[in-house]
């Protein structure tokens, strides 16, 4: 059995990661899902990230404070106010893009076992993760498994992604987020992980954005005299 997992495409993997599609039966066989949109959802992983944000917490509020100070110090370079930095502005202020390389340089190492806890947790689910798909391609008779982007439309029955991540929930419930020593994420692993983390972001913007345009006061409808 090939345990390599196949990689969609970032791009449309934010919708399949968090919707939520009917279990019924697939469309002559044929189904679609992706490594990425089961992961993002699982149980194991949502619980091994607040796990690691719970143990990193300084560090993170530490990376939190650094990109606070290097979007203001790119503001005080940005003189034209185009939200641009050109070569011009750059070599004017020396001393405060010196600032900003050292502050993304912290930014890297600090990141660094953060990002590798995270990908730990999500290897060991990818270790996994053909015998999840097997199960149900057997439970489902699934003839075609195809990622979204395969597809130009399809109903949303043919979405297995909730009984995937429910077959992975009961065959994995939980991951280790302390990696052995020496351990050396796969190259998979790192890109499946930067995966994921592209759709928390996405998520989080669009959660933001929805938060933000309900604050809004609404608008008075104009009084009659």
């Amino acid at each position: 059995m090939n345990t390599k997992i196949k990689l969609a495409a970032g791009a449309v993997l934010a919708a399949a990661a968090v919707a939520a599609t009917p279990a019924s039966a697939q469309v002559a066989g044929i189904a679609t899902s992706s490594p990425e949109a089961v992961i993002v959802r699982a149980q194991a992983r949502i619980t091994a990230y607040q796990q690691i944000e719970q143990q990193y917490a300084a560090q993170i509020a530490q990376i939190r404070t650094l990109r606070q100070e290097m979007a203001t110090l790119q503001q005080t370079l940005d003189t034209n106010k185009d939200g641009q930095l050109s070569q011009q502005e750059a070599t004017a202020n020396k001393t405060a893009v010196d600032q900003l390389q050292a502050k993304e340089q912290t930014i890297a190492q600090t990141t660094q076992p953060i990002v590798l806890a995270q990908t730990y947790a999500i290897e060991q689910l990818i270790n996994d993760y053909a015998n999840v798909q097997q199960q149900v391609v057997n439970d489902k008779k699934i003839q075609i498994m195809l990622t979204p982007d395969a597809i130009q439309w399809a109903p949303d029955s043919v979405n297995v992604t909730d009984a995937l991540v429910a077959v992975i929930n009961k065959r994995m419930p939980s991951v280790q987020i302390t990696p052995p020593a020496g351990w050396r994420p796969r190259q998979e692993s790192l890109a499946t992980q930067q995966t994921v983390a592209q759709i928390l972001v996405g998520v989080a913007q669009q959660q933001a954005a929805a938060a933000q345009q309900n604050q809004q006061p609404q608008q008075q409808q104009p009084t009659g005299r």
